[in-house]
């Protein structure tokens, strides 16, 4: 059970947390501001005077040596179409994704390091576990049980469709349909037991990888990515992002401190959820190109057309 309620434990453990928060967010508005800056001030060098003339010059010798090879290149890399450079590193980031997973699962089976590691992060938020905060992050768990992503999932559903947003529809059942798959056969698969209950809330099904971070990543990462396709301005967009992300890391970080999880169940959670989510993105942008091409019938209505 939690440990009897702890005034300075509570006032330390949000405090910190408070911080955390406002100076994550400083650093991760800061670090958008400064990439935006330099890659505009790459681009410009390398597209005007020497550099540029040159970049010219050695693409179009290239592109005489080696013609198919260049446009095959040039395809996968113009940031003029989806079907380029986007969809070429999101195909990275998922290949990327999925290595990190095996890597993660093939540790958790031969290393003992990665399990001492997972218990003594479970020991150390043992010191958080009083009522107040067992019960704060209790509710914060819920809004990724099965039942809450069910019901946020056919609310959003919904929306798409009053919003005549309805191409978005598949996609969104996409993610959330196939990282729960996912996630149940890791479960069954690898059937690791769950750290001891510590608190009056308990789990039945197997602990790797966890569920509600798998739900959490695809259901409120979808949302995110539609709410900020709409957006106009780049400080909108960062605000819906960096505010769903800490939803979604608060909701991993429940499972851990309400020791229905261990920190490697949570991180496996994320990948899963994270892989499928890029797999929403690609097939969303996808049908919207598909919709926006020349001759098709809502091509002339769609808006906000570049990935």
């Amino acid at each position: 059970m939690a440990k009897a309620p702890g005034l300075e434990t509570n006032l330390i453990f949000l405090a910190t947390l408070v911080v955390a928060l406002i100076l994550v967010r400083w650093l991760a508005w800061l670090s958008l501001k400064s990439t935006n800056h330099l890659i505009a001030k790459a681009s410009s060098v390398a597209t005007t005077g020497r550099p540029g003339e040159l970049f010219r010059s050695t693409r179009a010798n290239l592109g005489k040596m080696f013609p198919r090879t260049m446009a095959l290149i040039e395809a996968r890399l113009t940031p003029r179409k989806f079907t380029g450079l986007a969809l070429t590193l999101m195909v990275l980031a998922a290949v990327y994704i999925a290595a990190l997973l095996g890597g993660l699962i093939d540790e958790l089976r031969e290393a003992e390091e990665l399990v001492r590691m997972d218990e003594g992060i479970n020991d150390a938020l043992a010191v958080f576990r009083t009522d107040e905060i067992v019960h704060v992050f209790a509710f914060i768990t819920e809004w990724a049980n099965a039942s809450a992503v069910v019901a946020v999932a056919a609310v959003t559903t919904g929306l798409l469709l009053a919003l005549r947003h309805g191409h978005l529809v598949m996609p969104l059942w996409v993610v959330v349909l196939g990282s729960q798959m996912t996630t149940y056969a890791g479960k069954y698969g690898f059937g690791r037991e769950r750290p001891e209950f510590l608190t009056e809330i308990i789990a039945v099904t197997p602990s790797f990888p966890s569920g509600h971070a798998t739900s959490a990543i695809a259901v409120y990462g979808f949302i995110a990515y539609v709410l900020s396709r709409e957006a106009v301005t780049v400080r909108r967009r960062f605000e819906i992002v960096f505010w769903s992300a800490v939803l979604i890391v608060l909701i991993g970080f429940s499972r851990m401190l309400l020791s229905l999880h261990y920190t490697s169940d949570v991180v496996a959670g994320f990948l899963v959820g994270g892989f499928w989510l890029l797999v929403g993105f690609a097939l969303a942008e996808l049908i919207r190109s598909r919709r926006s091409a020349p001759g098709h019938p809502d091509g002339s209505n769609s808006r906000n057309q570049g990935p």
